[in-house]
């Protein structure tokens, strides 16, 4: 299977390039990314920036040049609800925006002629239910922003809007609406690395990286062996 992995960051990147085998670094209409193998797949994995409109063009550059037929968002998120902590995985069933409206006729997170969330691919949810790392993995919404989230009236909004996020991310509601546009199926892998509203928050966030071992990531690669 043909299989783009999209992460927002340098240090998302990094975790997940060692899971590649002969990985090569190539260039995808100006963008950096790279070309290998996980678990017998042809991947492509591509740093798509920060942000919706970043993760929604170089999502986009990504489709229109390797033409997958899945695409996967990995990287890390923030806990939005009190089951989640650090180091949490998280298999999103949905993604959402938190922070748009598009005023009379739509509902709040709704993009004018969209629906309001986004269903991930059935397949590789399901295929993530079936595997041996079920136990440790939890299932359901993520929302999308602009923002870093950071306080607790942050998170409060976010739960007044969609009572059912477990997380948040400023990327994962984007990449799916683009995924939807181009009819690509498309899946969310997160871990929380941080605690919104926690009096660390911010130092969660930071030293996350330099703690987190990389088998947190590694979720992906006995995705791909099922599939």
């Amino acid at each position: 299977m043909k299989i783009g992995i999209v992460a927002a960051m340098d240090k998302e990147v990094a975790l997940l390039l060692p899971l590649m085998q002969a990985a090569e670094e190539i260039d995808c209409e100006g963008i950096k990314a790279w070309t290998g193998k996980i678990s017998g797949h042809d991947i492509w994995l591509m740093k798509c920036g920060i942000g919706k409109v970043n993760s929604a063009i170089n999502t986009y550059r990504m489709i229109e040049a390797f033409h997958p037929e899945l695409i996967i968002n990995s990287g890390v998120a923030g806990g939005a609800d009190a089951s989640m902590k650090v180091g949490s995985v998280l298999i999103a069933t949905q993604a959402a925006y938190h922070d748009v409206w598009c005023g009379p006729g739509t509902e709040w997170g709704q993009m004018q002629g969209f629906p309001r969330r986004f269903n991930m691919d059935e397949g590789v949810v399901e295929k993530c239910r079936q595997s041996e790392d079920a136990a440790d993995l939890r299932f359901g919404l993520i929302a999308s922003g602009d923002k870093f989230i950071s306080t607790v009236e942050e998170i409060e909004h976010i739960k007044s809007v969609y009572p059912d996020a477990l997380a948040c991310d400023m990327e994962s509601a984007s990449i799916a609406q683009t995924c939807y546009l181009c009819k690509v199926p498309f899946a969310v892998i997160r871990v929380v690395s941080d605690t919104p509203g926690q009096a660390d928050n911010l130092s969660q966030y930071e030293n996350f990286f330099s703690e987190a071992p990389e088998k947190t990531f590694r979720i992906i690669r006995s995705l791909l062996q099922a599939l």
